[in-house]
């Protein structure tokens, strides 16, 4: 994949990550597990004392996070995206299989990144039977 192409796909990943009106963009962490025809976004909101859960709209930036995902060249393919925003600027880290533990478990991987990230900081999640509180 070319730097320009990376950048483009990168950028678009940013749009749709600043499309959510409710938090702002700055302190955003985007964490995901993309493999072929297959995508497990995660969007957190670092809110001082606390984070919190956004829900991404799977069509769209998963989309664009497979779009990223396919666009890699050879076989060695990253299969974790670690995307925070901070201080204005997006830091991304692309996590191959041969640094993931094959025996952790999906949440359990996700719960050490938001710690790596943020600390010990409490983790505030959507009331999930309120579809008002989802973000599409």
């Amino acid at each position: 994949m070319s730097n320009t192409e990376t950048e483009r796909l990168l950028n678009r990943v940013s749009q749709l990550l600043a499309e959510d009106k409710e938090y702002p963009l700055e302190g955003t962490l985007l964490h995901a597990e993309v493999r072929r025809n297959s995508v497990s976004p995660s969007i957190f909101k670092d809110r001082g004392n606390q984070i919190v859960y956004r829900s991404p709209d799977l069509n769209r930036l998963g989309d664009a996070l497979l779009d990223l995902w396919e666009a890699q060249e050879g076989e060695d393919r990253w299969e974790e995206l670690q995307y925070l925003v901070k201080d204005g600027r997006f830091e991304v880290t692309f996590v191959y299989p041969e640094d993931l533990d094959p025996d952790e478990m999906s949440l359990d991987r996700r719960d050490k990144v938001l710690k790596q990230y943020f600390g010990d900081k409490p983790v505030v999640y959507p009331d999930w039977d309120d579809e008002d509180s989802f973000v599409y």
